[in-house]
């Protein structure tokens, strides 16, 4: 394991003035902030880790070194292993991530955050282009997950109701993640009863012609119960990717994925389109957290890399699979391949406030779809 080295570069005064210290080392004031004194301010402290759940942040991490002159180093970690290196590196006092990027919201939200582990940090100079609801905890990415199809077997999108999953028609013919392997999906669960139930209710109507009876299960519960026994492939984001769009197929899948499997189309392994429309939703927004890790030596550092997946150039890694920048001042990246920026209005927003409730109620979603699955 390599042992950071603390920098004996010495601050310029002016760059001290703005400056307090914390844990042993300076950290720029929010309410005084500047840009050019936190580079400098950052300059001073030990190289971090970025753990970020895309291999994407690799290159990132190198970008940011080479503007910034702030040694940085990405390393792709799962939303799980995130929560579970951040737990452990805090409770060892050995932080070796001092950014987590995107991992398991619900974790962050009933585990990190409560219990002093992790921190958020809002850029004061970009606040006013970052929604309300995206800054505490800071969202700086969302991830699309959106309901997709074969553009190659139909002329349009063969779904136009979540309901229609649950019916002999599409029984062993749609395609997502694990909701037991990927967790997000369970939240996805609870978000919607939690926030939509009413949305879910309206479109079970809109499709079967009568009202629901949520007298003993809500709406969502109902249609998770439903659509979990009409036997959905459950795979990893790659298959799920190749069942719905993989080119040459006679009776291809439906399904969820991440915008982020469209780039294969650009190669033409792939025809996936996404299916604008589907009631109540076309698809979901996941979003991704930036979180320092409490005990880190480079405060000022994670700061600046918090600002800079803030800004186009450093998301245009992830912005190009179709990740949305919480900062309204970033437009969508010219070269993403899904089209996902004509259809925002159309997916589901996650809201950060109830989900530390998603963590508390997700093994309940778990053990729900488990009895229910048909394989």
């Amino acid at each position: 394991m390599t042992i950071k080295q603390k920098s004996t570069t010495a601050l310029p005064l002016a760059v001290l003035a703005l400056g307090i210290a914390l844990g042993g080392a300076t950290q720029a004031q929010d309410a005084e902030f500047d840009l050019d004194a936190l580079v400098e301010a950052a300059k001073a402290e030990p190289p971090i880790t970025v753990y970020a759940v895309t291999g994407k942040i690799v290159r990132t991490a190198e970008a940011f070194t080479k503007l910034h002159g702030v040694e940085a180093t990405g390393k792709k970690v799962n939303e799980a292993d995130q929560i579970d290196l951040m737990i452990r590196e805090f409770r060892a006092g050995n932080i070796v991530g001092d950014l987590g990027v995107a991992g398991d919201v619900g974790s962050i939200m009933g585990q990190l955050i409560p219990e002093g582990i992790a921190e958020s940090w809002l850029p004061p100079d970009l606040a006013s282009g970052i929604a309300e609801g995206q800054q505490d905890p800071l969202v700086v990415v969302s991830d699309p997950h959106v309901w997709a199809y074969s553009t190659e077997a139909y002329d349009s999108c063969p779904v136009s109701n979540v309901w229609a999953l649950t019916e002999p028609e599409w029984n062993a013919k749609v395609a997502m993640l694990d909701p037991l392997v990927k967790p997000n999906y369970a939240d996805w669960f609870n978000q919607l009863e939690t926030h939509h139930d009413d949305a879910m209710a309206k479109a079970y109507e809109a499709h079967f012609g009568t009202p629901i009876d949520r007298s003993e299960q809500s709406a969502t519960q109902q249609w998770v119960r439903l659509y979990a026994a009409n036997a959905p492939l459950l795979g990893d984001s790659t298959s799920v990717a190749e069942a719905v769009g993989a080119v040459g197929q006679e009776a291809p899948f439906f399904g969820i994925m991440s915008t982020a499997k469209f780039r294969s189309n650009t190669s033409g392994e792939t025809a996936l389109g996404i299916c604008a429309g589907m009631a109540p939703f076309a698809g979901w927004l996941y979003p991704g957290l930036a979180m320092m890790a409490s005990g880190t030596e480079s405060p000022n550092a994670v700061k600046l890399f918090v600002h800079y997946l803030l800004s186009e150039e450093g998301i245009a890694p992830m912005s190009v699979d179709g990740k949305v920048s919480s900062n309204s001042a970033v437009p969508a990246n010219a070269e993403e391949v899904s089209g996902v920026a004509d259809y925002m209005d159309e997916l589901m927003v996650y809201d950060t406030t109830t989900a530390a409730e998603d963590f508390d109620k997700r093994q309940d979603w778990q053990d729900f779809w488990r009895i229910h699955y048909s394989r």
